[in-house]
């Protein structure tokens, strides 16, 4: 009964749609309340075994005004055609307060429609994507391997929130775990659109949350050996409290793939990054405790 596909032209009784969200669902929209959309192959990759087991129930989901959906072209294409994010009934169960991606400057949204329209066109969308890959990849790793973990996945605007007194604004915040060891990290994911000095710029802002809270690696994730090698070599020889790894746009970034500025001899896996929590203080808020 609930894997029925509602007809397009059918009206969802909004009573009756709540007991047709299985868990799987709320886990779906948990993503999408804090990371605004996600394309059916990253969805895929998270929840399912078969994209079309996926295009399915995101099928129902849609039509039950769960789920609003959109097209892209050109390079949003290589993360699949159809993007979703929190539709009216989605808004509901998971309300958020990370509406709107260009931050908290616009005027407030009024319906998910209104959201979705707003993230459609906010110029973010395939950056948005190329940070989401990243954190799906390390989910997808996951889902195969009992002994790994994504702990904690932040937004940038959840990440820069609770660190507000250091300024930094990282694309997204993480915790990797493998077995009984967890390493946090903070991600700029670089599309070489910016000039390096702009990227060591962004440095100054862990460089201050070093002081009061977690050192955490700095992950720039470029676009290609060219783009690494130019930033590895403005970057030798810079002591930085902060670990800095550098590594570039691969489908495994859980992988042997991170070079550490301070190291650059060899590869690394993500878990071997170094890696420290930071006080047990007010300073640090929302400090991670290994398990």
């Amino acid at each position: 009964m609930y894997s029925r596909v509602p007809s397009p032209s059918s009206k969802p009784d909004p009573l009756a749609v709540f007991g047709r969200i299985v868990p799987r669902d709320h886990a779906l929209l948990g993503l999408l309340a804090e990371h605004y959309l996600l394309s059916t192959d990253q969805i895929t990759s998270v929840f399912f075994d078969a994209r079309r087991t996926a295009q399915r129930r995101l099928t129902i989901l849609h039509r039950l005004d769960v789920l609003h959906r959109f097209g892209r072209s050109g390079d949003a294409g290589r993360y699949g055609s159809l993007l979703y994010t929190l539709g009216p009934i989605g808004l509901q169960l998971h309300p958020t307060v990370y509406h709107d991606p260009a931050g908290t400057s616009g005027k407030p949204l009024r319906s998910s429609v209104e959201r979705a329209k707003r993230i459609a066109a906010s110029g973010q969308v395939n950056h948005l994507l190329g940070v989401n890959q990243f954190f799906t990849d390390l989910l997808a790793t996951a889902r195969h391997d009992d002994g790994l973990r994504l702990s904690r996945w932040w937004s940038e605007q959840h990440a820069t929130t609770v660190y507000a007194q250091s300024g930094i604004r990282p694309d997204g915040h993480g915790v990797w775990t493998v077995g009984d060891h967890s390493t946090g990290f903070f991600l700029e994911h670089d599309n070489d659109t910016e000039n390096l000095a702009r990227v060591v710029a962004k440095l100054r802002g862990y460089e201050r949350l070093t002081s009061f809270g977690p050192r955490y690696p700095v992950l720039f994730w470029v676009p290609s050996r060219r783009r690494e090698a130019s930033l590895l070599g403005v970057l030798a020889g810079l002591r930085t409290a902060s670990p800095i790894a550098t590594a570039v746009h691969g489908p495994d970034p859980a992988g042997r793939v991170w070079t550490l500025v301070s190291d650059p001899t060899h590869r690394r896996y993500l878990h071997e990054l170094p890696s420290d929590h930071g006080p047990d203080a007010v300073t640090n808020p929302q400090r991670f405790d290994d398990l």
